[in-house]
């Protein structure tokens, strides 16, 4: 398939999308039109941590820590001073940012700025660790983060949060978001940076024998994941319009490396696909936090039964798929045709037939050639 081709269903597939984007906007109810904006946040967030566990090859569970300094960025710095009024009973807001308010777009670069600032301030010491100490290590900053947001009082609001943010996070922001995250990374591994992340996975010894350095590269990837993550946290603060430290606790961060794991470490495709799934049958499958009647026998309202039916999925991922959906490849429109092809959807390609029809005929001159030599020989 040509690039003129790839170039055309490109396309197809945008317009298809931007149909899409508007039907949900203008006739989805409210819960749906929830769920379906979610997903656009979850592909934000996976591929941010994608690019870590994925793309370089560490193990970072600090992922929830970066949400939060972002959301609360955002969340201070777009509310109107009568709002930060209003929630700052206990003890007044510091004086320096209780009138400021800006822009959303600016909010949402300055959250992703914040949160890239302490993914640098956490990278550069936790990065010289390897494996488990590290996940180990970013896991115990991101408590940390949420301890200081909890304690900060006069800046976070403390444990009492922060409510009636402004609903920024519509259906085509949240998803714009999403598709300039997927864009960017899709450059990000073309280029010569995204190699070298892969060589560092791939072999760390044999990357800085080729003369990448190792631990600035770290460094760099932790920091634009850390960006991302704080771009997915404010948006996400903004779609519920309500945040508080109990939101950013490990769960959420193993919500998103469910996502990743299934979808596939080291695929964009198949984190965006497994954010899309994942985030609909967390949904779908609410009802089994509930009481169940099931005819034979009745269960109590089990909170949480849900995620250990996740728990299972993922299990069930790591023994029979360890490398998940999509494993380390992505999904192509080259990809996506022989698949439709394979399946009998679409008839196969002529040029099999043709090359076999060639190959005939070939056998058939060779054996007319053969006869005329053996009647000469005669």
């Amino acid at each position: 398939m040509d690039k003129k081709h790839n170039r055309i269903y490109s396309l197809a597939a945008l317009a298809a999308l931007a149909i899409l984007l508007v039907v949900a906007d203008l006739l989805f109810d409210n819960f749906t039109r929830r769920v379906f904006n979610l997903c656009a946040i979850y592909i934000v967030l996976a591929l941010s941590l994608n690019l870590v566990n994925g793309f370089t090859g560490l193990f970072s569970l600090g992922h929830a820590g970066f949400m939060a300094v972002g959301a609360y960025t955002c969340a201070l710095l777009t509310m109107s001073p009568d709002k930060k009024a209003m929630n700052f009973f206990l003890e007044p807001m510091v004086p320096w940012l209780a009138n400021v308010q800006v822009p959303f777009v600016v909010g949402i670069i300055a959250a992703g700025l914040m949160a890239a600032f302490f993914g640098f301030l956490i990278g550069a010491p936790a990065l010289r660790l390897r494996d488990d100490y590290l996940a180990i290590a970013t896991l115990g900053f991101a408590e940390i983060i949420r301890v200081i947001i909890t304690n900060a009082q006069t800046i976070t609001n403390g444990a009492q949060g922060i409510k009636g943010l402004p609903e920024f996070s519509t259906t085509w922001v949240v998803w714009i978001c999403a598709g300039l995250t997927a864009l960017f990374m899709a450059f990000l591994m073309k280029s010569s940076y995204g190699r070298a992340l892969k060589a560092i996975r791939d072999d760390e010894i044999a990357a800085e024998a080729m003369g990448v350095n190792v631990f600035r590269t770290k460094v760099v990837s932790f920091t634009i994941s850390s960006f991302f993550a704080g771009v997915g946290g404010a948006l996400l603060g903004h779609m519920i319009t309500t945040i508080d430290p109990k939101m950013f606790t490990f769960m959420l961060t193993f919500s998103i490396l469910l996502i990743v794991v299934l979808g596939g470490i080291g695929s964009i495709s198949g984190s965006i696909i497994a954010s899309i799934v994942v985030t609909i049958l967390m949904e779908a499958l609410r009802f089994l936090d509930g009481p169940m009647n099931l005819i034979v026998f009745k269960t109590e309202g089990m909170p949480g039964f849900r995620m250990v039916i996740f728990s299972l999925m993922l299990m069930l991922v790591v023994i029979f798929r360890q490398r998940g959906l999509m494993g380390n490849r992505e999904l192509t429109w080259e990809r996506l045709s022989e698949g439709i092809r394979a399946s009998g959807l679409l008839p196969r390609d002529r040029a099999g037939g043709g090359t076999a029809g060639s190959a005939g005929q070939g056998k058939a001159d060779r054996g007319q050639a053969g006869r005329g030599k053996e009647g000469r020989d005669a």
